[in-house]
């Protein structure tokens, strides 16, 4: 049986490093992106501490050219990609009016549109993959003092149910986990349990959105 592969953008502790064990006790090989070459070089290092195959590639979903070098450079890797998991976010703290039309927009780049580009670059490279998108509560209920993050995690949302219809009759599943509480370990909206919950829904490839309101 041909290994499969998740490709993890905005790696990072927390939620990424959770899917990163769980996929990778599963079999899966791990590609991990983000900007800090020596931050990757740590999650190899746990990864394989634990068993898994995994190889970091650095790249900056802020920056276009940066996002797909590093894309390409994991299919020049494994050849395949049966798993994208988005996990960038950026929220810059303030109220609506505090905010620049600039912060509002470089946030959006980081949290939508780095998603969409990382799906159109991994699609090629897809067949009857899974697409996985971290979403948040702030998406259904708005806080004004993280108002640049809530309108980044209502767009992942909508993206997440348009890719789901467009991609769905191409066999890809699209689906997005609403995590309705802050990320800690120890609680029951620890990075594990959120991971088992990615795992899950890539397996049954059911739900386009899935509202996680911990274990």
């Amino acid at each position: 049986m041909t290994e499969k592969v998740i490709v993890i953008v905005g790696a990072g502790p927390g939620i990424s490093m959770g899917a990163a064990k769980r996929f990778g006790r599963e079999g899966f090989k791990v590609a991990l992106i983000a900007r800090r070459l020596e931050a990757l070089q740590e999650y190899e290092n746990e990864l394989r501490a634990a068993g898994i195959e995994a190889k970091g590639f650095t790249g900056d979903v802020s920056s276009e050219i940066s996002l797909k070098t590093a894309i390409s450079a994991v299919v020049d890797t494994f050849g395949r990609i049966d798993v994208l998991l988005y996990n960038a976010a950026s929220g810059k703290p303030g109220r609506p009016t505090e905010l620049t039309a600039e912060d509002l927009v470089r946030d959006f780049k980081i949290s939508v549109a780095g998603a969409l580009l990382s799906v159109k670059e991994v699609l090629p490279h897809m067949e009857n993959g899974s697409i996985l998108l971290t979403g948040g509560g702030l998406a259904l209920q708005p806080y004004a003092d993280y108002a640049s993050l809530a309108v980044g995690k209502a767009g992942i949302r909508n993206l997440a149910y348009s890719l789901s219809q467009e991609l769905s009759e191409k066999g890809i599943y699209v689906g997005t986990l609403t995590v309705k509480g802050f990320v800690k370990e120890g609680t029951p909206f620890s990075p594990e349990h959120i991971a088992d919950t990615f795992y899950t829904m890539n397996q049954e490839r059911s739900e386009t959105e899935v509202a996680f309101e911990g274990k």
